[in-house]
């Protein structure tokens, strides 16, 4: 059973930095693309960063470029999310999600596109 549990989330103030974790366990990871979505309240959960299988491919949302950094450890089953330079807007709850996916879809599919999700780790920026 495919299972994802993030960690790392806290609340911060704007331009601190915190590293989320998603640990996954029931697959191997390395077949698998994983992605980072978030949600504030009231709005879509929307798509921050992806990465491929091998971790070569990333990809970015634009309004996190150059503050967020993926990554991910395949012998530790393991995806991260360097986030730097916080801003208050970038409060929400961060979930991860995997799925085997093609190339295009593991970089640019929205939500729709993976079927495995965590519970979330929430995130707080104050100004």
């Amino acid at each position: 059973q495919v299972q994802l549990v993030e960690s790392g989330g806290g609340s911060v103030q704007a331009g601190g930095s915190l590293r989320l974790s998603c640990a996954a366990s029931g697959y191997t990871a390395s077949s698998y693309c994983m992605c980072w979505f978030r949600q504030a309240p009231g709005k879509e959960r929307e798509r921050v960063a992806g990465i491929s299988t091998g971790g070569s491919g990333t990809s970015y949302a634009d309004a996190v470029k150059g503050r967020f950094t993926i990554s991910r450890d395949n012998a530790k089953n393991t995806m991260y999310l360097q986030m730097n330079s916080l801003k208050p807007e970038d409060t929400a709850m961060y979930y991860c999600a995997a799925d085997r996916l093609g190339a295009w879809a593991c970089l640019y599919g929205d939500r729709t596109s993976f079927n495995y999700w965590g519970q979330g780790t929430q995130v707080t920026v104050s100004s």
